[in-house]
């Protein structure tokens, strides 16, 4: 009993002691799907937080506006410096947020994660149902 009692103890001490895994840093610049946009990803108090910095491949005909914003107070804010990415915190091995999406003015629950090849998997998400998203590094 008291070899049970030691061994518990013990396998709990050595779990307590283990470092939490860490996500993999997703800061840095990215290059949005289709290499439309980029987007800055770095630290904003606590958490990681994306910015578009420029928009490279502009959609023919839209304005360069969050037009599609649900508060038409913001709908004449410029793309570029809008925030896609905010609330990111680090969750083992992807980091978690939300994302918003200027193309239809709604945000969703979002992860990222680093890809063996260096790429980011943006995750956007409504309950179960997902849209994933590979975004490749801007040197």
């Amino acid at each position: 009993m008291k070899l049970a009692i030691f061994a518990t103890a013990t396998l709990t001490a050595a779990f307590a002691a283990m470092p939490a895994q860490a996500a993999q840093p997703v800061t840095g610049r990215w290059a949005t799907v289709d290499g439309k946009a980029i987007v800055q990803i770095a630290p904003c108090g606590g958490d990681v937080c994306g910015r578009i910095e420029k928009i490279v491949k502009p959609t023919p005909g839209r304005p360069h506006t969050d037009i599609k914003n649900p508060d038409p107070a913001l709908r004449s804010k410029p793309l570029v410096g809008l925030a896609l990415l905010s609330g990111f915190e680090d969750a083992g091995d992807h980091w978690k947020g939300t994302i918003y999406d200027p193309e239809s003015g709604k945000s969703y629950t979002s992860k990222l994660t680093r890809n063996g090849n260096g790429t980011l998997k943006v995750q956007g998400c409504i309950a179960f149902f997902c849209k994933t998203q590979t975004w490749t590094p801007v040197r």
